[in-house]
């Protein structure tokens, strides 16, 4: 039986790292459909690059996907009504510090929590995070090949006029580049 998938973040810009989580977790979950939030002022980091803009670029990474504008700055907003059988997909990273995220165990009352790890990652700072909650069952961790990939590192070689080949997906560079996004601007 198939499940919404939530995918949410800033997306400045979307890689092939938000990609793998996508489809690891389609394959997982058997997700249909998969919904990508695109968060237009995340509380949380400082995003200079239009919400509209990131909303055209994530939707050119997620061609087959529902791409939405998320006006909600939180979580717990965003994952209200999708019901029980929905799941939020998270990096382990981002769930290392879901206990400083507003309402986790109310998210947990909304939807189950999907947790992309990676081999090495310390399981422990995960476990400690578990512990922690009201209902840790709700919780499921899976495995993903590693992606060394920062949406800040891309925005980095962009600015530096990088190829940004093999880091976001090929319709992401090419609109990058048409618009010159990300690029040093003089003085």
């Amino acid at each position: 039986m198939s499940c919404t998938g939530l995918l949410g973040g800033t997306f400045n810009p979307p890689h092939n790292g938000h990609v793998l989580l996508a489809e690891t977790a389609r394959k997982r979950f058997d997700l249909d459909p998969l919904r990508v939030h695109v968060s237009t002022d995340p509380p949380h980091k400082r995003v200079d690059v239009p919400a509209e803009t990131r909303l055209d670029l994530t939707t050119l990474a997620f061609p087959n996907d529902i791409v939405v504008r998320d006006d909600h700055p939180y979580s717990i907003d965003t994952v209200k009504g999708f019901g029980d059988d929905a799941i939020f997909l998270v990096g382990a990273d981002q769930f290392a510090q879901f206990l400083t995220w507003r309402a986790p165990d109310e998210i947990l009352e909304h939807v189950r929590l999907g947790v992309a790890t990676r081999p090495g990652y310390p399981r422990e700072a995960l476990d400690a995070v578990l512990r922690e909650l009201r209902r840790p069952a709700r919780v499921e961790l899976f495995d993903m090949e590693p992606v060394p990939i920062s949406s800040s590192d891309i925005r980095r070689r962009a600015a530096e006029g990088m190829s940004l080949r093999d880091l976001v997906p090929q319709a992401v560079a090419d609109e990058i580049e048409r618009r010159g996004l990300y690029r040093r601007r003089a003085g």
